[in-house]
């Protein structure tokens, strides 16, 4: 069992090497971070969408920049776009679990805005869709994905594909990758 743990440790470790080795990648997160500061200094808004643990991760990405990542600050506004269930359950129901984020962006998406979306596969029809909405309202679209970017590739101005296709090293990588785009603005905003 002792091998087992270790050999998972290691395969974390590995992703994480290739991310540490992708100077493009490396560049993007400083522009990403950049983009996100600045649309908060000029009064925009953040918003994050997932699907199960995806979902978890844009919650708590939305959760560091409207609470705190390390320093005592103004709160800055970001949102999950699942967390009104009563409005998922409700447009799921009535119309399709696939444009649960797209009338979210709709409803709330404003020109200059940022949305976060994030599947391990790119493939996430109801993320595909609130991506392209937000790209026609004229919002900076950031896409989490696994290696091939998927679909969501196609709809995003900064693509983040973690090299793998093992779910959870994926998983784990846009959390990091998430914490230190958190970082980043927050030490811009308190600059």
């Amino acid at each position: 069992m002792s091998d087992k743990i270790r050999s998972i440790i290691q395969a974390s470790i590995d992703v994480k090497k290739n991310l540490l080795a992708d100077e493009v990648l490396v560049a993007r997160i400083q522009t990403v971070a950049e983009k996100v500061a600045a649309v908060f200094k000029e009064g925009g808004r953040v918003y994050f969408c997932g699907n199960g643990g995806s979902a978890a991760d844009a919650q708590h990405l939305a959760a560091e920049f409207t609470g705190r990542f390390y320093h005592d600050r103004e709160p800055l506004p970001a949102e999950a776009l699942h967390c009104n269930t009563s409005f998922l359950t409700a447009v799921a129901n009535d119309y399709s679990y696939d444009q649960i984020y797209e009338r979210a962006i709709k409803a709330q998406g404003r020109k200059g805005d940022v949305l976060f979306g994030i599947s391990t596969s790119g493939n996430s029809k109801n993320i595909i869709l609130a991506q392209s909405e937000a790209q026609r309202r004229g919002m900076t679209v950031i896409s989490f994905t696994g290696a091939s970017g998927g679909r969501m590739k196609d709809s995003c101005d900064f693509l983040f594909n973690v090299p793998s296709t093992d779910t959870p090293r994926i998983q784990e990588s846009h959390i990091l990758i998430g914490h230190i785009i958190c970082q980043l603005v927050e030490e811009m905003m308190m600059a």
